[in-house]
């Protein structure tokens, strides 16, 4: 039995590499089930799994996925039960935020970071296309940005179109699995080609009439760094809904929500209508933003409906 990476997913068929081999076309073994989860992709990219080769074809079969550090799922569509792994055993996360062109909306990037909290994957937050902002959206990202470092995100401001020094992005990226992620016409693919320009990545212009990304990756793929570690492009996500988090424990994975719940007057204090509460405090204070207590109370009362 040989093993290796996943290091790329259409659907049915899988890359898998080996260590120091060529990447081979695999399928899966019969139904994969995991722990009960029903899922549209059983391996994801990232997945290290063990597989045998067909002598006559060169082609390989999925046997078996190793225990997965952590992954980042999502809910497959707005009604359905199933999920979609986005990407498996990852050192960390990049969300692209664009601030326009197309809007990134404040209840997407935390429902994003909610989900990586709960496997407690790091998340950076990149502000990009800054070239194109005026004087107001330079000031609404700011703004978001003061809110999330507040918080404990380490964020970032760039140009990937444009700007000439993108050191101090390599410089995060270096030696360490990375997901990107974001809405489709963010600039995902535009950044990993002026990362590393020997990928040719596709990429196509916003819909000037909508200003909404065309999907131009339709799988995800993880692609090595020349300078050191591996980058997963994942496709463009319109919605992000989240799964596999109780409504009870949803508070745990807003920082500054859990860290003042402890003063609430009630332990089982769902921060929404109980006296005594110390997050709605903090929110009448401003010591928690609005917009993320906005966020908050959006998930635990439409957990299973709207998520964009």
């Amino acid at each position: 039995m040989k093993k290796g990476t996943v290091i790329k997913s259409t659907g049915s068929w899988y890359l898998v590499k080996e260590n120091d081999g060529e990447p081979i076309p695999c399928r899966i073994k019969g139904k994969f089930r995991l722990d009960d989860l029903k899922s549209t992709n059983p391996v994801a990219v990232g997945d290290k799994v063990s597989f045998e080769t067909d002598p006559g074809t060169g082609n390989g079969v999925i046997a078996e996925i190793a225990p997965r550090k952590n992954f980042i799922i999502r809910k497959a569509t707005n009604l359905s039960k199933q999920s979609q792994i986005l990407a498996a055993n990852i050192d960390q996360a990049i969300l692209l935020v664009t601030i326009n062109y197309p809007i990134t909306t404040t209840i997407f990037i935390d429902r994003f970071l909610t989900s990586a909290e709960a496997f407690n994957i790091p998340v950076t937050l990149l502000f990009n296309k800054v070239d194109r902002y005026d004087e107001k959206h330079l000031r609404q990202m700011k703004e978001l940005k003061v809110i999330y470092e507040n918080i404990g995100y380490k964020t970032m401001a760039l140009s990937a179109k444009t700007q000439d020094d993108l050191s101090e992005v390599k410089a995060l990226l270096t030696d360490k699995t990375t997901m990107i992620s974001g809405h489709s016409g963010v600039g995902k693919s535009t950044l990993i080609n002026r990362l590393e320009p020997g990928l040719n990545l596709k990429t196509r212009e916003l819909s000037e009439s909508h200003h909404t990304g065309k999907h131009t990756t339709t799988f995800a793929e993880m692609h090595p760094f020349s300078f050191g570690g591996y980058v997963i492009d994942t496709p463009g996500i319109r919605g992000f809904g989240l799964i596999m988090i109780e409504k009870e424990e949803l508070y745990h994975y807003f920082r500054e929500i859990f860290a003042v719940s402890h003063k609430c007057q009630f332990h089982n204090c769902t921060h929404l209508h109980e006296p005594g509460c110390a997050v709605k405090k903090a929110v009448e204070e401003e010591e928690i933003a609005f917009s993320r207590y906005n966020s908050y109370i959006s998930i635990l009362l439409n957990k299973d409906e709207k998520y964009r």
